[in-house]
């Protein structure tokens, strides 16, 4: 005989309430793990800034490197030979006044020359005039037929060779004046004595250099171009140079090669720079400086110059997704100005890392925080810089 149970429901629903309550237990402890979580993972992640690339102005320009040279560098000697430097004036690193006496040679020899040739003028003056006496005396006889035309003629010769022979004692004696000015080396114009390579006593050649004379002091930067950017550069472009100590030197350009070399195919660029520089040691001629030409200015975008950090060797800036998720993302630079650098490989808005993207890598949970004063008031100063 089979016998059928039938469970009272009286029974069932306090099972079944437990049930429930164990249910919804189960699902309060994992809603709880899952916000426990989530609040981990926020509290995890770092804290950035973020600011939003820009479209503005930015100086064009070009940054190459090149020497400090002298605008004219005079080589100075002598014009005589085999004479001994009797007396040096000056020394390296000495401003000097145009016509300045710099060295004296041994001018005895040139002494004694210079007295024959205005003893031998004297003696000539003293022809020509005794010539000229008997022309006019034998013209006087001559009117009164006291002598003969032929007479005439001889005295008028003679007063014509006596003065051709003055002219070239005078000549003479003008040369060796000149002579004689050699042995003193003036300077041929203002300006600064930046090698001396004789001595005391020593004994000189003619055309061999003597000293060197930086004319007025004037100093320029002289820079190698490629073509393709000899042609971005013109006369009166602003160049900026920083000196070995930190000093800023601004120039500009007075001219441009107007071709390249066919061998290096490089072309030079010249930029007068202020006067003065070498007399305060801002400068020194030969010095290798880096400079920036200022060719414009053009609209651009740009990102705050700590979005940009180095990854592998390479310009990088990290943006944030609406996940707060860090993407890296490769950028190419160019002109840096008013806090700002030039960027290509972005969109005009988009928002990039800029506190804390040193510490980033690609898929960094991040979270967004507002820039600390530090930060906002070096913006605030590099918006405000021309």
């Amino acid at each position: 005989m089979t016998v059928s149970i039938v469970p009272d429901s009286r029974l069932l629903r306090p099972l079944m309430l437990g049930m429930a309550l164990v249910a919804a237990l189960a699902a309060c402890k994992k809603d709880a793990s899952e916000a426990d979580a989530a609040r981990q993972a926020a509290a995890s992640a770092m804290a950035v800034s973020t600011a939003p690339v820009l479209r503005r102005e930015m100086p064009r320009g070009l940054t190459v490197s090149g020497p400090i040279s002298p605008v004219e560098d005079m080589q100075l000697g002598v014009e005589v030979t085999g004479l001994r430097v009797t007396a040096l004036n000056v020394d390296v690193g000495q401003t000097v006044r145009r016509g300045q006496v710099l060295l004296t040679l041994d001018h005895r020899t040139l002494d004694s020359d210079l007295a024959q040739a205005n003893a031998a003028l004297r003696e000539a003056e003293a022809g020509a005039a005794l010539a000229r006496s008997n022309l006019a005396r034998g013209q006087q006889l001559a009117s009164g037929k006291y002598i003969s035309a032929m007479q005439l003629d001889e005295l008028r010769a003679n007063r014509t060779a006596s003065e051709a022979r003055l002219g070239t004692a005078r000549a003479a004696r003008d040369a060796a004046a000149l002579r004689r000015s050699f042995a003193d080396l003036r300077a041929p114009a203002d300006g600064l004595i930046s090698k001396r390579l004789v001595q005391p006593g020593q004994v000189v050649a003619a055309g061999t250099p003597l000293m060197h004379l930086i004319k007025d002091s004037r100093l320029e930067w002289r820079a190698e171009l490629p073509a393709s950017q000899l042609a971005l550069a013109k006369p009166g472009d602003i160049i900026r140079l920083t000196s070995p100590h930190g000093d800023a030197v601004e120039g500009r350009v007075r001219a441009v090669s107007p071709g390249v070399d066919a061998t290096t195919r490089t072309g030079t660029l010249y930029a007068d720079l202020p006067p003065g520089l070498i007399q305060s040691g801002t400068l020194q001629p030969g010095t290798y400086l880096e400079g920036r030409i200022e060719t414009g200015v053009t609209q651009t975008l740009v990102v705050p110059f700590a979005a940009v950090v180095l990854r592998d060797g390479f310009a990088t800036v990290f943006t944030v997704d609406a996940a707060s998720i860090a993407h890296q993302q490769r950028v190419e630079t160019a002109g840096r100005a008013g806090g700002f650098v030039e960027v290509t490989g972005l969109k005009d808005g988009i928002q990039v890392v800029v506190e804390g993207a040193g510490f980033l890598a690609d898929g960094d949970r991040v979270r967004v925080v507002p820039a600390s004063n530090t930060t906002a008031s070096s913006k605030s100063g590099a918006d405000a810089q021309p």
